[in-house]
């Protein structure tokens, strides 16, 4: 049996490199410095951009905006949260989650490179008297993703710019 999943698995290896299969890397950026500005003190979201930044080969973060290619403005960085479903006994059983992003882009001499955007996620969660203390894990695991997929998406959106 062991010879049979060696097999199984040198084809699998075979099938995926042939498709063009590739693991997940973060997109290039064409700057080499950013500095991230108007972020709240100790952003979540401002320490994975700062982490996902740094990671890349190409780019890095930066504090002066002396030493800064571009700058990436936080206009609005927002977790909302409202009810959207109640019982006839008026208990709550279904809230929408929100998490809201608006930045702009612009040179350190204050060209704009994005003009104001906004990226804007939500999600439903149930909710449960019973069940409280994991629904609130539920909900911090929810807005932490939805971090993640403002994070990648701001990226992406940083790596369609050149500047000249």
């Amino acid at each position: 049996m062991p010879a049979r999943r060696r097999l199984v698995f040198a084809f699998a290896a075979t099938a995926l490199a042939g498709c063009g299969f590739e693991l997940k890397r973060p997109p290039e950026l064409r700057f080499k410095t950013i500095q991230l500005t108007g972020f709240p003190a100790r952003s979540p979201l401002a320490a994975e951009l700062k982490r996902d930044i740094d990671a890349s080969t190409t780019t890095k973060v930066v504090d002066a905006l002396k030493d800064a290619a571009v700058v990436l403005q936080a206009l609005t960085d927002e977790r909302e949260k409202s009810v959207v479903a109640t019982t006839a006994a008026d208990q709550v059983r279904e809230y929408e989650l929100r998490s809201r992003f608006r930045f702009q882009l612009r040179t350190a001499t204050g060209k704009e490179l994005i003009p104001a955007s906004e990226i804007l996620l939500k999600r439903e969660l149930t909710y449960s008297e019973s069940a409280a203390l994991a629904k609130e894990q539920e909900e911090a695991f929810l807005y932490r993703a939805m971090q993640s997929d403002i994070v990648s998406q701001v990226l992406r959106r940083l790596a369609s710019v050149q500047v000249l």
